[in-house]
């Protein structure tokens, strides 16, 4: 009888490589410029957090700050989803921001409060997107620091050509919607 021996060959796996984490000194951040006019507010906001973030980026780390700076222009030009619905004053005026209510707590007994998006857009128009953004971010001192790098101007020129910003990448912006 004849004995078969059969050699199996396996890889040896080499120790992964570490992973790297960036320090707050490393951080180079950018200045990116975007026109938010005729753009749906969900869909801008959760590309502004991205960048805010720093997630757009290969070096991320929860931890630190690795996000860019982002100025909005027409901020108060978004857009909500929804049906049009006329409005003397707000071209853009949907049935989704007839419906949509802001809600927050006051800390008292009974304070909750809410005010329509329609009241909103009257009073503070780039408070829209700013809360949008806002929401999208981490709930920590972090990213409240991330929110202080959220520029919203409500017109088309902003007050920060020194920092020589840099359009918002194609990649990264939402397409936009046809109604």
């Amino acid at each position: 009888m004849q004995l078969r021996i059969r050699v199996v060959t396996t890889a040896i796996k080499s120790a992964p490589d570490r992973t790297s984490f960036v320090k707050p000194a490393d951080v180079a951040p950018k200045w990116f410029v975007v026109d938010a006019e005729g753009q749906i507010v969900g869909r801008l906001a959760t590309q502004i957090a991205t960048v805010l973030m720093g997630k757009h980026k290969p070096e991320y780390t929860p931890h630190v700050d690795t996000g860019d700076y982002v100025i909005v222009l027409n901020a108060g030009k978004v857009q909500f989803t929804g049906g049009g619905m006329v409005h003397p004053e707000h071209p853009a005026f949907t049935t989704k921001m007839a419906k949509k209510k802001y809600w927050w707590v006051t800390g008292w007994p009974s304070g909750l409060r809410n005010i329509p998006a329609i009241n909103l857009w009257e009073k503070k128009p780039e408070e829209i997107l700013r809360l949008a953004v806002k929401r999208m971010l981490p709930k920590t001192a972090l990213g409240r620091h991330m929110l202080d790098k959220l520029k919203l101007v409500e017109g088309d020129v902003h007050p920060h050509q020194a920092q020589k910003p840099e359009a918002f990448p194609p990649h990264l912006m939402p397409a936009k919607v046809v109604s």
